[in-house]
């Protein structure tokens, strides 16, 4: 890599600036003074901005511009952030430091960065941001399609309450278009244009790693509630997703940082302050477990032909794969096996077109759900208890306790582990911590 295309050896990352013309908004960055890099986030059909939510809008689109930053900042992590325009006040740049910092936790992990006492994003005392105000937004819901169970699940508790909403995604994924046309509600695909030059950073060796990809997602969203008139928007996190996947020198890393409940206080707290006091921001399973989730995925068999949570779907680039589960990776595990103790065992076959539980050679992929002499895979999976639990309930089924992970579990595992750590039953029971609004409370009571 050449000393002029390395952001290593860069002194600043740069804010530039960003703008906002007939359905497309671009976010400029810099390293150094090198060449610009423009990210390019598309709104279809966007309609014309009421005067009254302009000021919302501008609010949001600056706050997009601060969190999708962190893919071109973490390719070369240098010392200095520099704000080009209006200065941030205090509040803001504290939000902007905790995001970076636990988003790009994993990242600092696998690449041996330090971001301890190097991200600091530049503020001003004398630096104000208006209240937000309310901006007469529509009571309807935006509702995030991720391609996998929890969405999905999401959107059919919210039709039990007969919730106005529209099915929403970022990006080109087919998988994800067939999952958001079959639950027949309105649909709306933004689109995302990473700066081309990143890619190139990433062929010679820059920084590469994981971000807070929901963080970004949710900035993209805001824009578009205030854009199309949405009240709410209703992402599908569990209360798993708040669960460190290890710690690393005294700091916990989490893989889902942003899909946790400390990034979802934060956010919906600087919306309802600083962008629009009429936009609400929270998890619809937010109270659940993963194994919660699922339970509820088992009611219905509608999804069972188009869903996948199998990470090889939604690479940006490479080649997808041919069929929807590859059966390799923690997620294909995980979701066999959370799914295991809910669905009769040939509807999971037929989805999955095997049965992983029934192959040994990927003992040790279970062996890290479980966390048996392993940790948490850096992956979207529940937490360690949610797995044993899951493997206990199925080693006392007759239809699957002959399979041999199920067996293997049953012979050398579960023996060294304390019936708490084996219960399925208190992991099925909703949590008081949420965000639900009011008006969907009721779900704390119908969903089972």
């Amino acid at each position: 890599m050449s000393a002029l295309l390395d952001p290593r050896q860069a002194q600043a990352f740069r804010f530039v600036r960003c703008t906002y013309h007939d359905g497309e908004a671009q976010l400029v960055y810099a390293f150094d003074n090198g060449s610009e890099l423009i990210e390019r986030i598309g709104f279809p059909d966007a309609p014309a901005l009421p005067a009254e939510r302009k000021p919302a809008f501008a609010a949001a689109l600056r706050l997009l511009h601060l969190i999708a930053g962190v893919s071109y900042y973490k390719a070369g992590v240098p010392n200095e952030i520099a704000i080009e325009g209006e200065p941030l006040d205090a509040g803001l740049a504290q939000f902007m430091d905790t995001v970076y910092t636990h988003g790009l936790a994993e990242f600092a992990y696998h690449n041996k960065v330090d971001l301890r006492g190097r991200i600091r994003f530049p503020r001003h005392d004398n630096a104000t941001q208006p209240p937000a105000t309310r901006v007469n937004l529509p009571r309807r819901t935006l509702v995030p399609i991720g391609g996998g169970k929890d969405s999905l699940v999401s959107v059919e508790m919210l039709k039990r309450v007969n919730e106005p909403m529209s099915a929403v995604w970022v990006g080109d994924s087919a998988l994800i278009a067939s999952c958001a046309q079959r639950t027949g509600l309105p649909t709306l695909n933004l689109k995302r244009r990473l700066a081309p030059e990143l890619f190139e950073y990433n062929r010679l060796g820059a920084y590469n790693g994981h971000i807070p990809v929901t963080a970004i997602n949710s900035a993209i969203l805001i824009c578009a509630a205030i854009l199309y008139g949405f009240d709410a928007i209703a992402f599908s996190n569990e209360a798993s997703a708040s669960a460190a996947t290890l710690e690393y020198d005294g700091q916990p890393v989490n893989h889902q940082w942003s899909k946790s409940l400390d990034f979802e206080r934060g956010l919906r707290e600087y919306t309802k302050s600083h962008i629009a006091a009429d936009l609400d921001y929270f998890s619809v399973l937010r109270p659940w477990s993963e194994l919660a989730v699922t339970r509820a995925f088992a009611h219905g068999v509608q999804y069972d032909g188009v869903f996948s949570s199998c990470n090889r779907n939604f690479r940006i680039r490479g080649e997808k794969p041919a069929d929807r589960w590859c059966g390799q990776c923690p997620k294909c595990h995980f979701v066999f096996l959370a799914l295991a103790p809910f669905v009769a065992k040939p509807r999971l076959l037929a989805i999955f077109g095997r049965n992983l539980l029934d192959d040994a050679a990927l003992a040790p992929g279970f062996d890290a759900l479980l966390e048996y002499r392993e940790h948490k895979p850096f992956e979207c999976v529940g937490e360690g208890r949610e797995s044993r639990a899951a493997m206990q309930a199925l080693s006392l089924r007759p239809e699957w306790r002959e399979d041999a992970l199920v067996a293997r579990f049953a012979e050398e595992i579960a023996p060294q582990l304390g019936a708490d750590e084996l219960a399925l039953a208190p992991l099925l029971t909703p949590s008081a911590t949420h965000f639900l609004p009011f008006r969907l409370q009721g779900l704390l009571h119908a969903h089972a």
